[in-house]
């Protein structure tokens, strides 16, 4: 599994991130055009100081992320022996995170540069699109993962034979293909609802729950369409993660040595630090009860799966990563020399 290996499931969600960027989306014409032309993002404070710290902080997040990131996937495409399913993954893992902080940051840094709050309705419904889109790859990428981990811990004689090139592309590139037909419809749905009172949005992206309280038309239909993602899209891999952990919790408890189960269960933690990390943020932001919601927490919970989470995940997965660390030293010693 050479670097074209990740270059052809990376192909496929660039291009569709190209193709969206540029067309964008527009209000639906006839009876269902809307009223508003923008909406207003209020960010994080609206305090001049306040704002000034939070642009170098945010700033700061957003270049880490984008750093520890890209030099993930590129240690991952340049050294031979992380040509495996899990570093596969993993790199394709740090590409949507890229992708992800890059979908709400550079509006929010922009709109403090300038200050503005303004977001175009067309404007505000891709980037609904992306932050579904990459909320959604994340998602399948750590039940993937688990399940990456799972044959390599309980079926380790057959791990080769199991995790076959083409079946990591076919599991990647299906995870992108699911993840794009489930935001096309949830984009289609909210384009055709009218928006035609108020158009600020008590947050620094456009949430799809913000989304709809403003609507001025019939959101039924959306918020079944919520639900049910809740219940499938997001839960389902969330219980085959589950699953496949209480099989690699049952095998690793089989060895004999408590040294042969560390080495076995170490080989899943930075995994389960950030599955952990991920539904944490997301179950306290979506699937908390109402009573419980606040604009402040929610706002912290959606700056931590948004910005903190994918700025983390590098940090997370080099620390005790012994193969990641040689080649993200060969990484900067060959850019290094490349300048001299």
């Amino acid at each position: 599994m050479g670097l074209d290996f990740c270059i052809q499931s990376l192909s496929f969600p660039i291009s569709v991130l190209f193709i969206f960027s540029a067309s964008g989306l527009r209000p639906m014409g006839g009876a269902n055009e809307s009223s508003v032309s923008e909406f207003l993002l209020l960010g994080l404070s609206r305090q001049p100081q306040q704002q000034r710290l939070l642009f170098v902080l945010f700033l700061s997040m957003y270049l880490a992320t984008v750093l520890g990131n890209l030099l993930i996937v590129l240690a991952i495409g340049t050294d031979s022996r992380l040509h495996t399913p899990m570093y596969f993954f993993l790199s394709n893992l740090s590409f949507v995170d890229v992708c992800f902080s890059s979908t709400t940051v550079p509006k929010m840094l922009a709109n403090h540069a300038l200050g503005s709050q303004a977001i175009s309705y067309s404007g505000c419904l891709t980037q609904m699109y992306f932050v579904f889109l990459f909320v959604d790859m994340d998602n399948f990428l750590l039940a993937v993962m688990a399940y990456d981990r799972f044959v390599a811990v309980c079926h380790p004689l057959h791990y080769t034979t199991k995790m076959t090139r083409q079946l990591c592309v076919l599991m990647v590139a299906g995870s992108w293909i699911i993840a794009n037909l489930n935001v096309l419809l949830h984009t289609l749905l909210m384009a055709r609802l009218s928006f035609c009172g108020d158009n600020a949005i008590p947050h620094f992206f456009c949430d799809v729950a913000a989304l709809l309280k403003l609507s001025c038309s019939d959101t039924r239909l959306n918020e079944m369409l919520v639900l049910f993602e809740a219940g499938l899209i997001m839960i389902a891999p969330f219980v085959c993660i589950l699953v496949s952990y209480v099989f690699i919790a049952a095998a690793v408890l089989r060895v004999p040595s408590i040294r042969g189960r560390w080495k076995a269960f170490s080989t899943c933690g930075s995994h389960l630090a950030v599955v952990f990390l991920f539904y944490g943020t997301i179950i306290s932001l979506y699937f908390n009860p109402s009573s419980s919601h606040s604009a402040e927490k929610d706002i912290a919970s959606a700056v931590m799966f948004t910005v903190v989470t994918p700025m983390l995940n590098p940090f997370i997965y080099s620390l005790r990563n012994k193969d990641i660390k040689a080649a993200l030293g060969k990484v900067v010693a060959m850019r290094f020399l490349s300048t001299r």
